[in-house]
Formats: C-alpha cells, structure tokens, sequence
C-alpha cells in the first residue's frame, strides 16, 4: 500500500505519495483538474503505460485503488497540455500549478518522502477559507464571461426552424474567428464524418450519424431538362440544432488542415 499526502493548492488539493520503491505518485483526477481536463481518463488516454497505473491508498471506508500518474507521467501530461488558446485566466492557473509542482512539491518529496506544509493559525485558516472563496467565484464569472457568446448563440439558433447552407455556415465560423470557406469546411466535414466522402451521387450528403443527431435535414428539388426528364437534386442544410453544434465544436479550436479526400 502507498503512503498518501495531501498537497494544498490554492482552492484544491493535490493527493501524492511514494510507492513501495520510493517514487513518488500523484492522483490522475486531481491533476487533470488542476491542469484543466474535463475527466481523468481523458488525460491519462495520452499516456504510456508506464506513466500511469492504479495504488492502494487508505481511505475511511478501507483501502480503495486509485487511478495515479508516476512523476514521468506529470511532467507528460503538463507538456501535453499547452496554454496559448486558453481563455488567460485558465492559463494562468495552470502555469501556477506547473511551477508550484516542479518548485514546491517535488523537491519536498526527496527531501522528506511527503509535502510539509506550515503549520497554521486559525486566523490564517479563515484567511486561506476566504481566499478559496474568493477565487472559486472568479473562477465561476471568468467561465460564465467566456462562455456567455457560445450560450447565446447555441439558445438563438439550436430552436430554430431555419435551416442553412453549408457555405452560410462557413461564414458564421468565419465570423466567429475561424479561418475557413464553404469549400473547406465541405471537406472538414467530410474528413470528421458528417457528410459522405466516397465518390457518387451521395457524395458530400449527411451521414447516418450527421442525420440522428439532427444536424442536417436534406432538401430536394426536382429539376425538368429540356427533353423533359425529371430529376431530383439533393442539398444538404444545417439544422438550427446543427448551427450550434458546429459552432460549439469548431470555434476556439486550432485551424486544421483538411486532408484531401
């Protein structure tokens, strides 16, 4: 069984230990949630084997195993997770977190095998309590500020009962700050599976997935040539629903190289 230690951050603790060979070990889901990750298997999915596994660690309720990064494993983990397209104050804290790691925690751990923290009045305890506060608020309006376009935009349009051209689509990405056209986003979509890639006449039409998830709807138009024959021409259209869905998925992200189809 490892030896566990609290290590105080801020407004959330980092759980840490040595194993039984005398190397240090730190909990996957705190340390994806210092570093921003929506879950812990999200971040340990990029890891080698060798960077992460499972300790037995004394909780209450008996000894439970838990999901844990090797020193190895953190320092992947922290390159693997880069700042520069995040919102400043999540990158700020997480360049906090990264020095705090390699300055405080680690070096304390070979020195004395756990993370010694100052012994503490009440009246700095209260003052640590209101600083927590204090921050988780910030944290809380920085998100709702960020997140406030991408809100109204998803509530403005996911009800709507106008459907849209590819190429229209094209520009409220563009709008929104992604360098993209109707002929590349035809081919992003096409490349990430919602519209078909393979040569036919079903080609660039939405995807069994694309259509149960609502994001498009098909318009047909029947056209008369002039020795009187009739045809049916298909155009795909984003669905309200759809609108929002791209928005939310492709904004923010890095512009993309589409791979020729």
């Amino acid at each position: 069984m490892s030896t566990l230690g609290i290590f105080h951050h801020d407004y959330t603790d980092l759980r840490a230990g040595i194993d039984d060979n005398g190397q240090p070990w730190f909990a996957a889901a705190d340390v994806a949630k210092f570093l921003g990750h929506a879950s812990a298997k999200d971040m340990v999915r990029s890891l080698d084997d060798d960077e992460k596994g499972g300790r037995l660690v004394p909780t209450p309720g008996g000894e439970q195993e838990l999901t844990v990064v090797t020193e190895a494993g953190l320092y992947r983990a922290i390159m693997l997770r880069q700042t520069g397209r995040m919102a400043e104050a999540q990158a700020t804290a997480i360049k906090a977190f990264q020095r705090w790691v390699t300055h405080e925690v680690l070096p304390s751990i070979r020195r004395t095998g756990s993370y010694s923290a100052p012994v503490q009045s009440d009246d700095e305890i209260v003052a640590r309590a209101l600083q927590i506060t204090a921050a988780r608020v910030q944290a809380l309006e920085a998100k709702v500020a960020e997140d406030a376009p991408k809100v109204l935009f998803a509530d403005s349009v996911a009800t709507s009962q106008t459907a849209i051209l590819v190429g229209d689509l094209a520009k409220i990405l563009k709008g929104n700050g992604m360098d993209i056209g109707g002929t590349r986003l035809f081919e992003l979509l096409r490349n990430d599976g919602y519209l078909i890639r393979r040569q036919g006449t079903d080609r660039n039409m939405p995807t069994q997935k694309a259509m149960e998830l609502g994001l498009f709807r098909v318009k047909e138009t029947a056209v008369t040539h002039s020795d009187g024959h009739v045809t049916i021409s298909k155009t795909p259209k984003v669905t309200g629903k759809g609108q929002a869905y791209f928005v939310n998925r492709y904004i923010g992200q890095p512009t993309r190289q589409a791979v020729a189809s």
